[in-house]
């Protein structure tokens, strides 16, 4: 059965001619001429992003949190890419070989030591998100929600942004998602860059639409990923050691899983905390059967993914982004590890998503408001307390969990019903 695509998300509004609509909004590289819609978002940006900077080198903050992994991790695995290798049998190197170049960046920058480098080279991915959001976003038919959804966020997670590199690699995803439409090749390139450096940016092409332009997204996504992949041969040594390390991982004890067994200690759950593999993991009875039962859960949900991609019938401008949060959705939360992090990687995609009118995914990206607030109690601001095991805010991190879970099947159901089902594939047919 032919599938049906809705063309652009441009619908012109009280007779206004669409010609003109789209020459005055056109984006001005003059400040006096851009409209306060936009001005007002930049400004909230620029306030916060102060603050959350300051934050990262603050004495008010804890400074092993706030840029330890910058100063101890990521430095030093700078200075081990420097020499020509990546930081071989290293069990906390767990990135593919893309990411060599994001570590680098912050040496390359003039002036500064490694940290402040790395503040700057992420404050630039960060203004870049929100100046194509807005670009995209004041087009005739689009909206601003999505510029603004990722300025709030931001802040909910305090330093967290700025002191992991999250928002580079969701910077590649923001640019995939956005280029698909007008150029399909540039948006698989860009994903694929993207997934060279955190796996998780490939599915920003899960939902491009069948025919001509998925060919021109395969074609660049492939291009890249291999012609990335052969410089990073060329220059370093061990690529892909990587690998060893991440199929060694346990159940670590903010995943889903591991905030359950997080309380169950207080019913009597002989299980205790180590760090391993560069993260802080659950040991004991059990671990290893749900370390396998959650491999098991992110299989049937790519499967039931895949499902979705062979059923999918209507393709609007933004199934593309709907369908990467869905996918992004079950990779997180069947996931043996959810870092504070991941929360950034949603609201990139989610942020997309807002920008379209018809986008499905709008309740979602609310509950994955709440679920960022509570993210930042669990991390940083009770981290100690929550690891010697305060039943309350064990209570908070399991409350988290559960609206990951439920912003999961919200989205699956929505991507669902608005794509591949009955009605929507009866509406294909009518249409026709």
């Amino acid at each position: 059965m032919p599938e049906t695509s809705l063309g652009p998300d441009v619908q012109p509004e009280n007779g206004v001619d669409r010609k003109a609509a789209a020459g005055r909004s056109r984006f001005s590289l003059d400040p006096e001429n851009w409209p306060t819609r936009v001005l007002a978002p930049l400004g909230y940006w620029a306030c916060t992003r102060l603050i959350m900077a300051a934050m990262v080198f603050s004495a008010l903050s804890n400074h092993e949190n706030a840029n330890g992994e910058v100063h101890k991790l990521y430095q030093k695995w700078a200075h081990i890419l420097g020499g020509g290798s990546y930081p071989i049998g290293d069990p906390t190197w767990q990135y593919p070989p893309g990411a060599a170049g994001v570590v680098l960046a912050p040496e390359a920058v003039p002036g500064t030591n490694y940290v402040q480098g790395f503040v700057i080279v992420t404050l630039l991915a960060d203004l870049l998100v929100v100046s194509v959001l807005l670009r995209h976003g004041a087009r005739p038919g689009r909206r601003l929600a999505g510029a603004w959804c990722w300025v709030l966020a931001m802040p909910l997670m305090l330093f967290i942004p700025y002191a992991r590199y999250d928002i580079i690699v969701t910077m590649f995803a923001v640019l995939a998602l956005m280029s698909l439409q007008r150029r399909p090749w540039l948006g698989g390139g860009i994903a694929a860059l993207g997934a060279m450096v955190k796996v998780w940016p490939a599915f920003a092409v899960f939902g491009a639409p069948r025919g001509r332009d998925l060919r021109s997204v395969v074609v660049g996504f492939v291009a890249s990923a291999a012609a990335l992949t052969a410089i990073c041969v060329l220059l370093f040594e061990g690529p892909f050691d990587f690998l060893n390390a991440q199929g060694n991982r346990g159940i670590e004890f903010e995943s889903v899983p591991g905030s359950l067994l997080l309380i169950a200690r207080h019913f009597g759950y002989e299980g205790g905390i180590l760090y391993r593999y560069g993260s802080l993991e659950i040991v004991g009875p059990y671990v290893d059967t749900i370390s396998k039962l959650m491999v098991l859960l992110t299989v049937a949900g790519f499967v039931w993914l895949l499902w979705w991609r062979i059923r999918a019938r209507v393709f609007t401008p933004s199934t593309p982004a709907d369908a990467a949060m869905a996918a992004l959705l079950v990779f997180v939360t069947t996931s043996r590890v959810i870092s504070p992090q991941y929360l950034i990687w949603l609201f990139g995609v989610g942020a997309v998503c807002l920008t379209f009118r018809c986008t499905t995914q709008r309740p979602v990206v609310v509950l994955l408001m709440a679920a960022t607030a509570l993210t930042s109690v669990e991390f940083p601001l009770f981290w100690q307390d929550v690891i010697a095991g305060n039943a309350g805010l064990g209570a908070v991190l399991v409350v988290r969990n559960v609206l990951l879970a439920a912003a999961t099947l919200l989205s699956c159901v929505r991507l669902w019903r608005a794509t591949a089902s009955r009605a929507a594939r009866s509406a294909t047919v009518k249409s026709q």
